[in-house]
């Protein structure tokens, strides 16, 4: 069952939300049908997670992580040996590509594989320019001062410089 949402109205109000909106309307309708290879999304903490990805089968030159902007692609390509001949193949051993989005600041760390499983560690790491910060607010005689400070600074150096004329 495929359900659509038109999202225009909400397109129209708001503004840099598209990748928001584009994944709501096309990434999630692209993996729904297709289940190989199986994962596992874990949350170690705050920021960090991890995706563990059952991949038996795949030597680690088999498969490839690449990291992007905001979207992290997992793929592996089977490279078949001529020397095996299988009666029977229950094995999955297909090529595969898995996508993920990546919200904003989340960065692959490591990626591990270890009997069949492959583990990748993600952490969010905000700069520091985008975090919370407390601004102190100064009473309202001491901002009036400094700014008369700097006022009258400014007024006796245009003095100065009109006497300097002045002299010359």
């Amino acid at each position: 069952m495929r359900t659509n949402y038109d999202f225009t109205p909400l397109r129209r109000s708001t503004v840099g939300f598209d990748r928001l909106f584009d994944l709501l309307e096309n990434g999630l309708t692209s993996q729904v049908t297709d289940n190989y290879p199986p994962f596992d999304l874990v949350s170690e903490g705050e920021d960090r997670y991890r995706i563990n990805m059952a991949v038996a089968g795949f030597r680690p030159g088999e498969i490839e992580v690449t990291a992007q902007q905001n979207l992290l692609v997992v793929s592996g390509r089977k490279q078949e040996s001529e020397e095996s001949r299988y009666i029977h193949r229950g094995i999955a051993a297909r090529d595969f590509e898995r996508r993920f989005g990546l919200a904003d600041y989340v960065q692959v760390k490591n990626a591990e594989l270890k009997d069949g499983m492959l583990s990748i560690e993600l952490v969010r790491e905000i700069p520091e320019a985008m975090k919370p910060r407390k601004i102190s607010i100064g009473a309202a005689g001491e901002n009036a001062r400094r700014i008369e400070d700097s006022s009258a600074n400014n007024n006796e150096k245009a003095n100065d410089g009109a006497k300097q004329r002045e002299a010359a």
